[in-house]
């Protein structure tokens, strides 16, 4: 008997991509599938288009509570197997979510397993779906900054390895019931003091440190419209920017551990010192993001004590992480076969 697989898509003025994203999911070849859809107070049309679907498994918040909040709302109507949280604007291959199950389900030890995306460009391109890749799984470099995995390259097939990586966007990842209820903090898989972005990169830190291990997967394959880049910074808008520089911070004070700090302190430091530069004589009002986890140190640093009294990881087997580059080749599977014989 195949495992449930629950598909959670928050939808927050997603007009344009839904309807695409839905019918990805209706020609799923995998059997054992429902989808839960959470809409954070659309006034595009969305709400509308959701309720005209007659779908039963959807909410609807009179308020945009955040992803992280709406993607809990949903994971909590799933009670085994396995959870995919997607964007609505993913489309996947038809294989998609069975080609991670199959992956997964000979890897105990697995509680996330991504896929490889590409490029989604709707509007008006003339190959929509195209070969740049959009994530094949997420890194972090050593000032703590976290990056996906092949971002803007083309797809040549440099990726095309199974292998482990440190975590998944949350764009299009699969979650193991039992490590969502091993890792999360006071019922909350995903941190919702981060209200959007980086809480897929957070909750991927805090399953390292619980020993829970990230699968790749190439050859299950979506598309993704990114909106949020590195260096769109300057025309995104100021709450997208305000929320990433938060919980930046955020992320490392509850997940950081000493030998994190020893092995890449200049790196850290140095990177912190551009961010409020950039705050004080760029943009102030990214100063309140700065500060925002002295505001509320008391219940960061509950969170943190937590974490820390439960992590199964010591840094020293997590160093290797945060010092990655993006075309080397982590422990893989094969590795760890070897290691086992």
């Amino acid at each position: 008997m195949q495992p449930q697989v629950t598909v959670v898509i928050v939808t927050f003025n997603s007009l344009p991509y839904i309807e695409a994203c839905l019918r990805s999911l209706e020609r799923q070849t995998y059997p054992a599938l429902k989808t839960v859809v959470i809409d954070n107070a659309s006034s595009d049309g969305t709400a509308q288009f959701l309720r005209d679907r007659l779908l039963e498994r959807a909410i609807f918040n009179q308020r945009n509570v955040g992803f992280a909040a709406a993607q809990n709302q949903g994971i909590r109507m799933s009670k085994e197997g396995w959870v995919l949280t997607l964007n609505p604007d993913v489309v996947l291959d038809p294989d998609l979510i069975s080609k991670l199950v199959e992956a997964a389900e000979s890897h105990p030890n697995v509680g996330t397993v991504c896929g490889k995306l590409l490029r989604w460009r709707p509007n008006g391109a003339a190959n929509p779906f195209s070969d740049v890749i959009d994530s094949t799984g997420i890194y972090f470099r050593p000032d703590l900054r976290h990056l996906d995995r092949g971002a803007e390259e083309f797809d040549h097939g440099q990726y095309n390895q199974t292998e482990y990586v440190f975590g998944a966007t949350g764009a299009a990842a699969l979650y193991r019931r039992d490590m969502i209820a091993d890792i999360a903090v006071a019922g909350e898989f995903f941190d919702e003091d981060f209200f959007a972005y980086r809480e897929d990169a957070d909750l991927a830190w805090r399953a390292q440190l619980f020993g829970w291990k990230c699968l790749y997967v190439p050859e299950a394959r979506g598309w993704h419209v990114r909106r949020v880049t590195p260096e769109r910074r300057n025309q995104l808008p100021r709450e997208i920017n305000w929320h990433s520089v938060k919980n930046r911070f955020l992320m490392r004070v509850k997940n950081a551990g000493r030998g994190t700090w020893l092995n890449f302190f200049p790196q850290i430091i140095d990177r912190d010192f551009s961010i409020l530069g950039y705050a004080l004589f760029a943009d102030r009002s990214l100063l309140s993001a700065v500060t925002y986890p002295v505001k509320t140190w008391r219940a960061v640093m509950r969170k943190r004590r937590i974490i820390q009294s439960r992590r199964r990881v010591p840094d020293r087997e997590l160093l290797k992480w945060f010092d990655y580059k993006p075309h080397s080749e982590p422990a893989g599977i094969a590795e760890e076969r070897q290691k086992a014989s």
